[in-house]
């Protein structure tokens, strides 16, 4: 297949850079440069912003493609600019949403395609659900070629997956396990969560690809196995050979604290809900797909990577010193509102 990517070098777009290399497809990376170091060469480039939709269209000038996949569109606008660059271009046009459409608080723990979908508590799933019904209306009055496909909780060895951390990733999160600092879990940590590692992600998604099926369709990937939040930061600490020191806070109570980390969407909106997927569409239309990657190796596997690369490991005082304000409130509210010895 000729492959064009907008983006590709993100937790999720990487993967399926790989793969599809490895398997002999011919890509392109249409990007504003930032080359994963660990993306093969054997990707062709065009060096732009696709912001800039004139310059886009001018070097694309003349290119058609087999599949087309925007990585990074976050707004309607953004895929009204692709509509019309990729319009009578590409045989399908693959736009990466997002799980946090779905309705929040959900009516059922259990999600699939089907699901409502409404989420008054995160802009950024709003954008990505008006996106997704432009796209639809095309497909349904022009007969544009796309397929929408939600991503559930992915990871890959550059960040390990948590409920609760700063702007800097999860970096800072491994460090106060490291040293002996408690971590902060929301809600009472047995919310039941879904994960997927990004190579597994990348096998459902190319096998997505080129499939007519899909067109038209909008399909979850996620993993299947399910874990508590608890469950999660407890493989994360054995990962580093700490014992967890983990404080339960709220997840409303860290939606006001820290307006600065937009907790009411990525809590309230996200995470703080139980998400199970569905993912019966998925293999109906990728047959015989099986996530691969379980937590308690892809987690060690990320802590790893990690601990090996220092360039990655990226401080956050900021998120830090929230932290332990609000572990320090939490313990003065303990402390006068215990009875009596």
């Amino acid at each position: 297949m000729k492959v064009l990517f907008i983006g590709g070098t993100g937790t999720i777009s990487a993967a399926i850079s790989r793969r599809l290399l490895e398997a002999g497809h011919d890509l392109t990376l249409l990007n504003r440069g930032a080359r994963n170091a660990g993306l093969p060469q054997e990707a062709k480039e065009i060096r732009c912003d696709i912001s800039n939709e004139t310059d886009a269209a001018a070097k694309l000038q003349g290119q058609n493609f087999d599949v087309a996949v925007d990585f990074t569109a976050c707004r309607p606008d953004h895929l009204e600019r692709d509509f019309r660059l990729f319009r009578g271009r590409v045989k399908q046009f693959i736009y990466l949403s997002s799980a946090a459409v779905y309705q929040k608080p959900p009516a059922d723990y259990r999600y699939s395609e089907g699901s409502a979908l409404s989420n008054p508590y995160w802009q950024y799933a709003r954008d990505k659900l008006a996106g997704e019904e432009f796209l639809m209306r095309k497909y349904r009055e022009e007969a544009f070629p796309v397929t929408i496909v939600r991503p559930g909780h992915t990871y890959d060895e550059r960040a390990v997956p948590l409920g609760v951390h700063g702007k800097k990733g999860s970096w800072q999160v491994l460090k106060r396990i490291l040293d002996g600092k408690p971590v902060i879990i929301h809600g009472d940590g047995t919310s039941l969560w879904t994960l997927t590692h990004a190579s597994d992600f990348a096998r459902a998604f190319t096998g997505l690809m080129g499939n007519l099926h899909a067109l038209g369709e909008a399909v979850q990937i996620s993993g299947d196995e399910t874990l508590t939040w608890n469950q999660i930061y407890e493989i994360l600490a054995r990962a580093l050979g700490k014992p967890l020191r983990s404080v339960h806070v709220s997840s409303a109570f860290l939606a006001q604290t820290g307006q600065e980390y937009d907790f009411l969407g990525a809590l309230i909106g996200d995470k703080a809900n139980s998400l199970v997927f569905d993912n019966t569409k998925l293999r109906r239309l990728v047959p015989g797909f099986n996530a691969l990657v379980r937590a308690d190796q892809g987690i060690p596997n990320t802590v790893e990577y990690l601990l090996a690369h220092p360039e990655l490991q990226t401080e956050d005082p900021e998120f830090d010193a929230y932290c332990d304000r609000i572990i320090a409130v939490r313990e003065r509210a303990i402390a006068e509102l215990r009875p009596p010895a």
